[in-house]
């Protein structure tokens, strides 16, 4: 049962989130919430102790704290933040680093593809579909839960949820 947990839970809702932000611009508050509650019935049910857990909570206040000053500023969304902060919650400091600068490129590169989609006409297969016309207005900003997403799936596979899975 906690492999299934640990194989299937956060890339599961790391899909969502990517998937909603592309489609709607949002990422609902449930998926934060979700992975919350799913790393510390993860962490409970491997026996994590109180003090990595509480680094686990460091690394997520400390992102939560960044953003939401990103997120005053206008500079990501809401739900990007929230994302971020229980993202970095799994992680913990030991692959935050690499999170965050996989995070960055990935968001680099996806809004550099966005700004060249906006520069060429909407094609007309994807007229009428309001996900499209959204992500080619101008000003419409960035899904940057994609690459939050993406990045937090490349990172995964590296961290101490995926160790022994299976044994």
């Amino acid at each position: 049962m906690i492999d299934a947990i640990r194989l299937l839970l956060f890339p599961m809702l790391m899909a969502i989130a990517a998937a909603s932000d592309f489609v709607t611009m949002t990422i609902p508050n449930k998926i934060s919430l979700a992975l919350t509650a799913g790393f510390l019935t993860l962490a409970a049910m491997m026996g994590m102790g109180l003090g990595e857990v509480g680094s686990h909570v460091g690394a997520g206040a400390t992102v939560l704290l960044v953003a939401v000053g990103f997120f005053a500023c206008g500079w990501i969304g809401g739900g990007d933040a929230k994302l971020a902060a229980a993202t970095a919650l799994w992680f913990g400091f030991d692959h935050l680093f690499a999170y965050l600068m996989d995070a960055a490129l990935l968001g680099g590169g996806l809004t550099i593809l966005l700004i060249y989609f906006r520069l060429i006409p909407l094609p007309s297969i994807l007229h009428g579909h309001a996900w499209a016309e959204r992500l080619h207005q101008k000003g419409s900003g960035v899904p940057y839960g994609i690459a939050l997403a993406a990045a937090a799936l490349l990172v995964y596979p590296d961290t101490l949820w995926m160790k022994g899975v299976g044994a």
